[in-house]
């Protein structure tokens, strides 16, 4: 890999650094194993919309395969084996499907591309929430867990239920005590917040952007190790839970690529992420650039895998259901 590596960097070389000279896969499709208005969905679609308008990929297609948490689009990809024009938008969710849904494809069969963000996550109440702040939540919480619900874009062992989680165990509620209510993305868990259909939600920063900064959410409390710039609410460690949570997104391929398709595809993801419009959409988007490419993202995903295992193992949750 390193001298495939070091291919793909020559490329980019040769190109001078400027983006519309390079010529990245001519037919690209993105999968989103998940549902649109998802995290997967908005940062595929960011992607798809960098690679076009720094001249990476004339306009990439962006296509989703939802079902059993991600692990139907997993399996989808290892089938594609040797397909050169096909990436998988994925994260620590998928990380966590793997196990809760027994899947037989797994990350480690496929072509680990790059990591390219993280992000916090919020805790979350519309603005007529009687949670004020993440005290009264804990308050409340505390009192009575099997009535305070709780929401996550995300399924069992996927970020918003491992940050709810942790959350818990943080203020002293027993992880197996939480109701958690599982929602097909963040679009789906914020017209429950809305509803009234569970007490609070957990969802990543970009996912909830838009209503945050138009008021209809109030962020109650952010998962990072420092406060988050234009939120307004503070660290769980500062509103008392010794808790610090990022989740992650990436990019894979299916497995068997051959060389030259692992160089196309290594020195564009490299391309977009050195380009203004992928910059820009990192800003506006509240994300942290995470870039993390080939061989070391796979050792990275790896890693997650065990990390997970153990976590779950901690808080008292099986690792496959």
């Amino acid at each position: 890999m390193r001298r495939r590596t070091l291919m793909a960097a020559a490329a980019a070389l040769t190109v001078g650094g400027c983006g519309d000279q390079w010529s990245g896969p001519a037919d690209l499709r993105i999968m989103v194993p998940n549902a649109p208005d998802s995290g997967y969905d908005l940062t595929a679609r960011t992607v798809a919309q960098a690679l076009d308008a720094a001249g990476l990929v004339r306009d990439p297609e962006v296509f989703n395969l939802p079902g059993a948490s991600g692990t139907v689009g997993l399996q989808r990809l290892v089938y594609e084996r040797g397909n050169g024009d096909l990436l998988m938008l994925m994260g620590l969710g998928v990380v966590g499907a793997q196990q809760t849904e027994r899947a037989r494809a797994t990350l480690g069969q496929t072509t680990p591309v790059a990591r390219l963000i993280e992000e916090p996550a919020l805790v979350v109440v519309p603005q007529a929430s009687r949670y004020r702040t993440f005290a009264d939540l804990v308050a409340a919480w505390r009192a009575d867990p099997r009535d305070t619900v709780a929401g996550g874009g995300s399924s069992p062992a996927g970020p918003d239920h491992l940050a709810l989680m942790l959350t818990a165990k943080g203020i002293g509620i027993a992880p197996p005590r939480v109701r958690y209510a599982s929602f097909d993305g963040g679009g789906d868990l914020l017209a429950a917040v809305f509803r009234g259909d569970v007490a609070f939600g957990v969802s990543g920063l970009g996912e909830t952007a838009d209503q945050v900064r138009s008021g209809q959410l109030r962020v109650l409390a952010v998962t990072s190790p420092a406060p988050v710039p234009a939120v307004d609410a503070p660290t769980l460690r500062e509103a008392g839970a010794d808790v610090v949570f990022a989740n992650w997104r990436g990019l894979v391929a299916p497995p068997g690529l051959d060389d030259r398709a692992q160089d196309t595809l290594h020195g564009t993801v490299e391309q977009l992420h050195g380009s203004h419009p992928w910059r820009d959409a990192l800003s506006r988007n509240g994300w942290t650039d995470a870039y993390l490419a080939g061989d070391a993202f796979g050792t990275f995903i790896a890693a997650e895998t065990a990390r997970v295992t153990a976590v779950l193992h901690d808080l008292g949750l099986p690792a496959a259901g």
